[in-house]
């Protein structure tokens, strides 16, 4: 059995150097990324870790390639909602300036088989890819997780 991966591809009117610099800049990301933030020197080797806002335990990896405005590659290790016992995976995006806009790949792969983290990833991928969108283009993001609103909700009826 392969192993799933997740692929996405998004066109951004903006520049390589922006988008990548929104990918890698703490308060960048905690605009877009639902409040979390990515945390890392972005030194190839390096430890990365995304504080996220709504769990009590963050996501973390190491710094595979850090190749600005072009590429950026780290290992993906959830420790929340039952991910722990899962490897890491990894997370490559790829950036292709092109005339007036960027062609962003997001790459997310080698996960185990029947992963939990891929499926969680396949939900939550579009939404923070579409934020960073929302964000370059228009300078402000108003989107929100509809599973955080059912999350909301069963913890309030309970």
């Amino acid at each position: 059995m392969s192993k799933p991966s997740f692929v996405y591809v998004v066109y951004i009117a903006s520049t390589a150097e922006k988008v990548f610099a929104a990918l890698t800049d703490p308060d960048m990301t905690a605009r877009y990324w639902t409040g979390s933030r990515v945390e890392s020197d972005w030194k190839v080797g390096s430890p990365f870790e995304l504080e996220l806002t709504r769990h009590d335990k963050n996501i973390t990896g190491q710094v595979l390639e850090y190749d600005p405005p072009r590429r950026l590659a780290y290992t993906f290790h959830a420790h929340h909602d039952g991910m722990e016992s899962e490897g890491p995976s990894r997370v490559t995006f790829e950036l292709e300036q092109q005339k007036g806009q960027v062609k962003l790949t997001l790459v997310h792969d080698d996960f185990e088989p029947g992963s939990q983290v891929f499926e969680s990833v396949s939900r939550g991928w579009p939404l923070v890819i579409s934020g960073l969108k929302s964000l370059m283009e228009t300078g402000r993001v108003d989107l929100r997780a509809p599973w955080y609103d059912e999350q909301d909700a069963a913890g309030a009826a309970a």
